[in-house]
């Protein structure tokens, strides 16, 4: 008999933070950003709750070129992929940073915006340097 396991993670939340894009040493394009998905709920008196859940995003290779160039900070999107917690140390401490590996997007609602995409961040990057 062999082991089954899942890890798939569907998401629709809002953007909290423009995606941001760099490049491994081998040329690799990966994407990172953040969403946020909100439960909203009433408790037995009737008061609304709710509840707010920031999620770190990462998308690799051409779908994170797509993310960088679409997307920009309160859109609505779709994400599907799979949970990873990575482990680093600085100064010998061991920190973990649990993110979405992402192999799926959609852009649900851009809110009236348009992506934020790379030129206009360069050019943005510019104006504030001189």
């Amino acid at each position: 008999m062999s082991a089954r396991s899942l890890n798939l993670v569907q998401l629709i939340g809002n953007l909290t933070r423009d995606p941001e894009i760099r490049y491994t040493a081998n040329g690799t394009a990966v994407a990172t950003f953040g969403i946020a998905t909100n439960n909203l709920w009433k408790t037995q008196s009737g008061e609304q709750k709710e509840r707010a859940e920031y999620l770190n995003i990462v998308a690799w290779n051409k779908l994170g070129e797509i993310c960088a160039n679409l997307l920009s900070v309160g859109m609505l999107v779709y994400v599907e992929g799979e949970i990873r917690t990575r482990m680093y140390e600085v100064n010998g401490v061991k920190h973990y940073r649990t993110e979405i590996r992402i192999d799926d997007m959609k852009l649900l609602d851009s809110k009236g915006k348009n992506g934020v995409g790379v030129e206009r961040r360069i050019l943005l990057s510019m104006i504030k340097l001189s």
